[in-house]
């Protein structure tokens, strides 16, 4: 049987043999799978496009192992969020819808080779997302795990169109608990030097747009939704984003407190960021060093009810909470 190549597959076969670095070569090699016609006259190239592919990344592994473990994401923001996923799960489409940024989407696997932070807005304050390779028995880059280990919040995206899309989620969460992550729903312990590290994460089920999106989310919430906040998104049309960004910030347990100084305006430009559960005394440390150990009292604002009232060392924040400080 002819191949009966496209004329996109010589397109990418001339990228390739141009190619300078191992990254640019395994893009083409994508690309030609990709764009090749998939029956019994193509099995034979399918099959050597897939070993090229397969030495080319250990190329690149080898480099980058050479480098060290090097590879980090700097945080910024109220919280670094790292999304985790199959390939074709739709993360980087869903990072580009939350951020308003450009990244690289297209609809072969393995697009992402390397991390993309990128700063979302949620009301008056920025959360960082960080876009990383898909995760798959097939291949997992291997410094993935160690950005996913110092994060302060994992989202798990799937493809609600996927037939298989139990199986997506086990094999996601099963690579994840192998690198020595535990998964939970709630504030995780902080132990950065534990050999095994909580990590408390949110499911987000993408193309809830598609057809076979509905039923399949039916079977996804009935499995999980007791057990880790779960949400049906589409970053194509827009539906429900909203709900996520606040899920994102509601699960990063922190909380946004404004400084006002005596007789002056609150500041309610930018927030300091404070972990929930954080009291008056800890706000005065984070303004300023000092503060801390000369603090008398201080007043709240905020809530519409006993505005200026006096509060205690160890009054415990709350969201939008606008303190004075008296030292």
């Amino acid at each position: 049987m002819p191949a009966n190549l496209t004329p996109d597959y010589l397109r990418a076969e001339e990228d390739f043999k141009r190619a300078r670095t191992p990254q640019d070569q395994l893009e083409a090699l994508k690309k030609m799978m990709a764009t090749l016609p998939k029956h019994k006259g193509t099995e034979k190239l399918q099959g050597d496009i897939k070993r090229r592919m397969s030495a080319v990344r250990e190329e690149i592994q080898k480099g980058d192992r050479k480098k060290g473990f090097g590879i980090k994401v700097d945080p910024e923001g109220a919280g670094q969020v790292a999304l985790a996923g199959a390939p074709n799960s739709g993360k980087s489409q869903l990072v580009a819808a939350l951020t308003q940024t450009r990244l690289e989407v297209a609809p072969y696997p393995f697009t992402t080779r390397a991390p993309h932070p990128a700063m979302m807005m949620y009301e008056d304050i920025q959360i960082q997302l960080v876009d990383l390779p898909p995760i798959s028995r097939q291949h997992m880059e291997f410094w993935v795990p160690n950005i996913i280990r110092t994060c302060d919040l994992v989202l798990i995206v799937f493809d609600l169109s996927n037939p298989d899309i139990l199986d997506e989620i086990e094999e996601t969460m099963n690579l994840l608990s192998e690198s020595k992550l535990k998964l939970v729903a709630y504030r995780p312990e902080t132990d950065s030097w534990a050999s095994v590290i909580e990590k408390r994460i949110l499911l987000a089920g993408n193309k809830s747009d598609l057809p076979e999106a509905q039923e399949n989310w039916g079977v996804v919430r009935e499995l999980y939704a007791e057990k880790f906040p779960t949400l049906a998104v589409s970053a194509l049309t827009g539906d429900n984003l909203q709900n996520l960004r606040f899920a994102l910030f509601a699960s990063l347990d922190v909380v946004r407190v404004y400084s006002k100084r005596p007789g002056q305006e609150a500041d309610m430009q930018q927030p300091y960021i404070m972990p929930k559960g954080g009291t008056v005394v800890d706000f005065a440390r984070e303004v300023h060093r000092d503060f801390a150990e000369k603090l008398k009292f201080a007043r709240l604002w905020g809530h519409g009810k006993f505005e200026g009232q006096r509060v205690n060392r160890d009054y415990v924040l709350q969201d939008r909470d606008v303190i004075e400080l008296h030292v």
